[in-house]
C-alpha cells in the first residue's frame, strides 16, 4: 500500500478498500439509486437464472471471488445445490460474516471459505472428483483490472478450473457517461465516504495521520482509456506521516484508488478468448446497462 504513495504518480490498489466499515460501505453504495450495477446485475439474474443455472450445471463446485453473500449469490445457490461452496474474499471479517449468514440459510451447503487475494495465485481446495468447476464472479469487479491484469487472472482463474470448467462474469458495458458519473458521485456522498475510509484505514492500522478534510473523492470518466477513476484529492500542500515515513502533496495531486473500466459484448469476448475461454453464453437485464458472460474452458 505505501510503495504506491511513494511513486510520482501517486495510488493504492482499490483491494485495500474491503476493511470492515470500507466492506459496510460499499454494500451501501450497492443500494443507492444512481448506482444501476447492483440492480442491473440482480435484474438480469432474476430474470434469466434457469438458463444460468443449466449453463453452470447442478451439483458443480462453486467457486465466488469477492463473495458477499448477497440477493444473487443466495438466488444462485437455492437454484444450483452446489456440492461446495467456496467463497473467497481478501477481507477476513467480511468473509466470517457471509459464511456464517449461509450456514444459517442453507444448512446442507459445504462452505470451505478461503481468505486471499483473488488477483493473485490463490491455494485453492482440492477440486472434487467429477464435479465441475464453476467460477463465479459477479460484480464487475473485473472492471477493476487493467485489461493486461485482466488477461492475467483470467488465465490463472483458468488454471483453477481444468477440463470442462467454466466462468460466470458480471461485465459493466460501456454506456452515456452522464450515468456513469452519478453512479460514482451519487449526491448523499457514501461513494465519497467509501473512498475516503481507505485513508483512515491507513490512519488506524498502519498508524498514519491523514487529514481527511484535507483531501477530496473526484470520479470521472476516462473515454479514451474506457474507465472510470476515482481520486483522492490533496486540497492544499501537505504533508503526511504513516509511521516514520512522510509523503508530500502538491494542491490538487491525487492518489488514484480505483479503475473500473467499461466493455462492449465483443470487446469482453476478445479479452477472455485471449486467456483461453470460449464465450458461449450472455445475458443482459432489461435495460442493456449489464452483462453477465458465460465463459467455457477453451
Amino acid at each position: 500500500m505505501l510503495s504506491g504513495l511513494a511513486r510520482p504518480l501517486k495510488a493504492i490498489p482499490p483491494k485495500y478498500f474491503y476493511d470492515a466499515r470500507g466492506s459496510r460501505l460499499f454494500e451501501a453504495i450497492c443500494r443507492l439509486e444512481e448506482y444501476y450495477p447492483t440492480r442491473s446485475e440482480l435484474a438480469l439474474t432474476r430474470r434469466h437464472l434457469a438458463a444460468i443455472a443449466r449453463f453452470a450445471g447442478g451439483g458443480c463446485e462453486l467457486i465466488e471471488y469477492g463473495s458477499g453473500a448477497s440477493v444473487k449469490t443466495r438466488l444462485l445457490l437455492r437454484r444450483l445445490r452446489p456440492a461446495v461452496y467456496v467463497p473467497v474474499d481478501i477481507s477476513v471479517p467480511a468473509l466470517r460474516a457471509a459464511a456464517g449468514r449461509l450456514a444459517r440459510e442453507f444448512p446442507w451447503l459445504e462452505t470451505l471459505a478461503v481468505a486471499g487475494d483473488f488477483s493473485r495465485r490463490l491455494a485453492m481446495p482440492p477440486a472434487r472428483s467429477g464435479a465441475r468447476r464453476v467460477v463465479y464472479f459477479p460484480g464487475s469487479t473485473i472492471g477493476n483490472l487493467t485489461p493486461q491484469e485482466a488477461h492475467a487472472f483470467l488465465r490463472r482463474t483458468r488454471g483453477h478450473l481444468g477440463r470442462g470448467g467454466a466462468m460466470l462474469v458480471g461485465v459493466d458495458l460501456k454506456k452515456d457517461a452522464n450515468v456513469l458519473h452519478a453512479a460514482y458521485n451519487d449526491a448523499k456522498g457514501v461513494t465519497a465516504a467509501f473512498n475516503l475510509n481507505l485513508l483512515a484505514r491507513i490512519n488506524r492500522e498502519l498508524g498514519g495521520d491523514f487529514d481527511l478534510r484535507r483531501f477530496r473523492h473526484y470520479a470521472f470518466y476516462n473515454a479514451a482509456l474506457g474507465r472510470v477513476e476515482m481520486h483522492l484529492v490533496s486540497l492544499a500542500p501537505q504533508s503526511v506521516h504513516v509511521g516514520r515515513r512522510r509523503f508530500d502533496f502538491e494542491a490538487g495531486e491525487s492518489i488514484h484508488t480505483e479503475n473500473s473500466y467499461k466493455y462492449s459484448i465483443d470487446g469482453f469476448r476478445a479479452l477472455a478468448g485471449a486467456a483461453g475461454f470460449r464465450g458461449e453464453k450472455v445475458w443482459l437485464d432489461p435495460k442493456g446497462l449489464f452483462a453477465l458472460h458465460g465463459l467455457v474452458v477453451a
